[in-house]
């Protein structure tokens, strides 16, 4: 490069197989600081471009993030509220089962409280609602299962009545000398009251049989069943699922029998149990 006071030369050689070519070519020193004061400004420009480009894609990356997480909050706290509603419809229904079941179920006593404390985050919250819910879902089923299985047991009177001759050995009620067994609970009813089912369960038999006359068999499962006989009217079928105090016939004198009443027999496992333990009030 040769200087001079005006102007910058530049001498640009090229040479072949035959000749040298040589050119020179001469810029002035104002044109040469403006090119580069231009080429200055074009790469700050570029950097300058390409940080904002970095900082805006930076700042939308943010914005995404922070409406996933109001978004994910939104959906914690919905679930919260979802939850917290859930509690109290099964606390309620818990509550109300257990009237139903005769269980007691206070609230505990309020006691002293305070101490350091910290705030809990959703998820945590979350866990405890969820195995508060669990348990109280849990009751419930120990309370349906109760009321199932109290609905299954015999515990009311199929009529009203004075009891009469109960279970074990008796005269004949027929005359004679000879004693038999009886097998269930007779109790003394006027003719045509309607008798009731003492448990839910399935009719097994609904007709007459040597002995009963018009007789119903109720099935409550676990190896428990009743027997309603003598009936004057039969007033469900083989088959018919039946709930606890139930009209299933009335009061009548069929089958062998010296007047109206209702021959009530409670057997387990197919074998005659003492129909009182099972009467409300009576005496056993």
């Amino acid at each position: 490069m040769i200087r001079d006071d005006r102007f910058y030369a530049f001498i640009v050689a090229r040479t072949s197989r035959s000749r040298a070519h040589i050119r020179r070519i001469c810029v002035h020193k104002r044109w040469l600081k403006a090119g580069a004061l231009m080429l200055v400004a074009v790469l700050g420009g570029l950097i300058y471009g390409f940080y904002g480009l970095t900082q805006q894609a930076q700042h939308l990356r943010i914005d995404r993030e922070n409406q996933k997480l109001r978004a994910e909050n939104e959906k914690q706290k919905q679930e919260l509220q979802n939850l917290n509603n859930r509690v109290d419809a099964v606390e309620d229904a818990s509550r109300k089962l257990a009237e139903m079941s005769g269980v007691q179920k206070d609230a505990p006593p309020a006691r002293g409280q305070g101490g350091p404390a910290r705030p809990i985050d959703s998820a945590a919250a979350l866990a405890v609602l969820v195995a508060k819910t669990e348990r109280l879902e849990r009751e419930m089923h120990t309370y349906e299962e109760l009321l199932r299985s109290r609905g299954m047991t015999p515990s009311i009177w199929p009529v009203s009545g004075k009891l009469e001759t109960g279970l074990g050995p008796r005269r004949n009620p027929f005359g004679g000398r000879g004693f038999e067994y009886h097998e269930g609970q007779d109790i003394d009813a006027a003719y045509g009251t309607t008798v009731l089912v003492a448990a839910s369960g399935t009719v097994t038999i609904a007709g007459w049989q040597r002995g009963y006359g018009n007789v119903v068999y109720v099935d409550h499962g676990a190896g428990l069943s009743t027997r309603y006989g003598h009936l004057s009217q039969i007033d469900v079928k083989i088959g018919q699922t039946v709930t606890r105090g139930q009209a299933i016939g009335l009061v009548g004198s069929t089958g062998r029998s010296t007047g109206p009443h209702l021959h009530y027999e409670v057997r387990i496992n197919n074998q005659p149990v003492n129909p009182r333990q099972y009467l409300p009030g009576a005496e056993r």
